[in-house]
């Protein structure tokens, strides 16, 4: 059998997120593959994507590029469209920043794995919007309605199109007018494990960052006066410890198995982000705790409401503090099992057996 020659675009590679995660796990089903990106910083890759051939666009030789990559975001689709794929068998652009308007050879098969379209110009536009500068904001119209275009044009070059969530495929449909397969991203279920250690406190998990809604979980547990631990830093974090009352803990980080410590003692995790599938529920999961989740985005797909679970169904404290309540009645009756079999079906092996299936169909 004549070996595949696979390529993979990604958007850029700055940091190992979750993104990051799943181009890893293609690199153990493709091992060959070589790596396209529009910016590159070993430094923050890890040693599995370092041991790749990785090629960059002409982004990469612009000035500030690897802090200011998304200023450049307008060039980026002359970029892909620059990029040589000819000899290359099968591409695989993982799609949440421009990727996948790449040009494959006419007999290549281009499937594209999206995490999300363009966050920025669809969907949050006007959020992004309206926190730019002054130029940015003058500029933005006309410039994100050329990407626009180009976003949607460059959709019907894919061969196929896989969603990592049905809360994805939604917006892919709606966007692209696509339809797509769903195969969940992997998580490494096998790397938490549970405890009779059980603390009484809450856990928070996730960047502080606007949308992750942060502020609610403060708000919901300053009037409700439980035990809350939160981990996570970004911009809003300083205004939240400001915020925070005496029953609440806010750490920057913990290391990996600090945090599986967390995930495993809590009484519950809160996820109060809509998030286009979260990685965090389904590690809290696995580790035997069921989640408190915003009843939107990827959460659906993951939480099963009285097995894993429960959900709150608005993002304010309001809600938030009835969905403690409920969760409060509930716990009685939860089963930490139940919650690791829900966790299992996102482990790694179900991701490769979905894009095997749709790469080789």
């Amino acid at each position: 059998m004549v070996q595949r020659r696979v390529a993979i675009i990604h958007y850029w590679m700055v940091g190992m997120r979750g993104g990051e995660r799943v181009i890893e796990r293609l690199l153990k089903l493709f091992p060959g593959a070589d790596i396209y990106t529009h910016v590159y910083v070993p430094e923050a890759m890890s040693q599995l994507i370092n041991s790749h051939n990785i090629r960059t666009t002409f982004i990469q030789r612009l000035p500030g590029a690897a802090k200011h990559y998304q200023k450049y975001l307008p060039l980026m689709p002359m970029a892909l469209e620059e990029l040589d794929l000819r000899g290359y068998d099968l591409v695989i652009s993982s799609e949440s920043g421009p990727a996948k308007g790449v040009i494959a050879a006419p007999d290549a098969l281009h499937v594209c794995y999206c995490h999300s379209p363009m966050r920025y110009l669809w969907d949050h536009y006007q959020d992004y919007k309206s926190s730019a500068g002054r130029v940015s904001k003058m500029m933005m119209p006309w410039m994100f309605h050329k990407l626009r275009m180009w976003d949607y044009a460059s959709a019907a070059r894919v061969d196929r199109v896989v969603a990592n969530s049905n809360f994805i495929r939604q917006r892919i449909q709606r966007v692209w007018g696509r339809e797509s397969t769903v195969v969940f991203p992997p998580v490494e279920t096998t790397l938490f494990s549970p405890t009779l250690d059980i603390e009484n406190r809450y856990l928070w998990v996730g960047q502080m960052t606007p949308y992750k809604r942060a502020d609610i979980a403060v708000d919901a547990f300053n009037k409700l006066g439980l035990p809350l631990l939160m981990v996570g830093h970004g911009e809003a974090g300083k205004e939240l410890r400001k915020r925070a009352g005496p029953n609440i803990e806010i750490v920057d980080k913990l290391n990996f198995d600090q945090l599986r410590a967390a995930y495993a003692r809590c009484r519950a995790l809160v996820f109060t982000a809509e998030e286009d599938f979260g990685i965090v529920p389904v590690e809290a999961m696995a580790s035997g705790r069921p989640v408190l989740a915003f009843g939107r985005g990827g959460a659906l797909d993951t939480v099963v409401p009285d097995v894993s679970g429960q959900f709150f169904d608005e993002q304010n404290g309001e809600a938030l503090i009835a969905g403690i309540q409920r969760m409060e009645a509930w716990l009685p009756h939860f089963d930490p099992r139940a919650s690791r079999q829900q966790a299992e079906k996102f482990a790694p092996e179900h991701f490769d057996a979905g894009i095997l299936a749709v790469t080789n169909a």
